[in-house]
Formats: structure tokens, sequence, C-alpha cells
């Protein structure tokens, strides 16, 4: 079974600042001190980056002031899409 993919079509339809996709869990590869959380936000261009931080804090605060993804391999685990809508991912 293939995962759904975040499209370019769809990144379009979205509103600026609309989640595309968010979660909780251990990811050791980005943060050492325990549990994360994460939301893909995306941004007012068509653009879109994912955010992170403890878990302390919510998905709004990790949207304005979290740790942005850059690592391709991680981004596309977290939010799987085409060639197309990974070419707006905000660096």
């Amino acid at each position: 079974m293939e995962t759904k993919k975040l499209t370019l079509d769809e990144l379009k339809e979205m509103k600026p600042g609309q989640i595309i996709k968010k979660g909780e869990g251990v990811y050791p590869e980005l943060w050492q001190k325990g549990d994360l959380r994460w939301v893909a936000v995306r941004g007012g261009i068509e653009d879109w980056a994912i955010y992170y931080h403890s878990t302390n804090h919510g998905y709004d605060y990790i949207t304005d002031f979290g740790d942005k993804i850059y690592d391709e391999k991680i981004i596309r685990k977290l939010v799987p899409c085409t060639d197309e809508a990974w070419g707006m991912y905000r660096f």
C-alpha cells in the first residue's frame, strides 16, 4: 500500500498558515532530549516547511518559534510528497 503524498496542487489549494500535518514522537536524529512535536505548515507563497520543538510547547508555539527541519530524508519521512511539492519546501 502506497502512502498518500502531498502534491503541488494540494499545496496550492491550501490557505497560508494552514497545517498540512502534525505529530509527535521520538526522533533522535532531530532531538535527543526525548519526545518532540512537529508541524508542517503551508507558507504564504505556496511554499511549506516543517518545524519542531519539545512536547512542552503546543503546535502554535512550534509554528512560530520552532526549529526548521532541513534534512530531506526526515522531511519526506514525516510528510511524504511528490517531487513538485518537495520543490516548494522553504529552506
